[in-house]
């Protein structure tokens, strides 16, 4: 069984591929940080076969071509994770940097669909696969201060149910995994590297860890094949809503 990840140097992405490992999956580990991509594929090729494509969810050409480009044994791909992502900024829509609204969208939407599009054909032709996009409570419950990141993963929320609806005729299932707080590097990259103002988000509770999440996505690619697991919501459990926590 093949199981290529998208962000797998890091966070949700790299626990996935961990995890994943175990069950004994061949991975495809997929990011744009060679050296990282290069770290995560030698410490788990003790453990499965790993390949790994260097590439940006966001270019198009780079996708297509990165995933054409894998030797036969790989190119049956049996479980997508679209997990790349990013959220970038925390201000109300009309101070927003324009900059930031296009990564954000580039890369949860237009990112996951590209590289959607260069594995489903194949699941169609092997009337087989699993797909599992990496949505968000930010993707049901719309926040303050985060109008176009919510709307990105609300965009993954319509894009899991249209293409459960598209590709269950092929038996292909396709799963939404919505994490709350995740305690990753997330919060850094949204506060461009201020760690002192991400580590706020996470004091006062014990938030969700990368292991969780995999841990889910393990669970719903290893359900039984007359299971799919449609829509999973995972929060910590001080966590309520998208931002209420109970902290300590």
């Amino acid at each position: 069984m093949n199981a290529l990840i998208t962000g797998a140097t890091s966070g949700i992405g790299k626990a996935t591929a961990a995890a994943l490992a175990q069950r004994g999956y061949n991975l495809i580990l997929c990011g744009r940080r060679t050296d990282r991509l290069a770290d995560v594929a030698g410490e788990l090729s003790q453990q499965t076969a790993v390949t790994t494509l260097t590439f940006d969810v966001r270019d198009r050409n780079a996708v297509a071509e990165a995933i054409a480009s894998l030797p036969a044994g790989w190119q049956a791909i049996d479980v997508l994770v679209n997990n790349a992502g990013n959220a970038h900024g925390l201000s109300a829509v009309q101070d927003g940097d324009p900059d930031d609204w296009d990564a954000m969208i580039d890369g949860n939407v237009q990112g996951l669909l590209y590289v959607s599009k260069a594995v489903i054909p194949g699941m169609v032709e092997r009337q087989k696969g699993h797909i599992v996009n990496i949505s968000s409570i930010a993707g049901k419950q719309t926040y303050a201060n985060g109008a176009v990141y919510c709307a990105s993963k609300a965009a993954v929320e319509a894009l899991s149910t249209g293409m459960r609806l598209d590709l269950t005729q092929h038996g292909i299932k396709v799963t939404n995994i919505a994490p709350g707080a995740v305690e990753t590097e997330f919060s850094v990259v949204r506060f461009k590297g201020d760690a002192g103002r991400a580590a706020k988000v996470y004091e006062g509770f014990d938030p969700l860890t990368a292991r969780d999440i995999a841990d889910a996505i393990v669970y719903a690619v290893t359900a039984p094949a007359n299971v799919t697991i449609a829509d999973m919501t995972i929060l910590a459990s001080a966590q309520a809503a998208a931002t209420t926590i109970y902290r300590k």
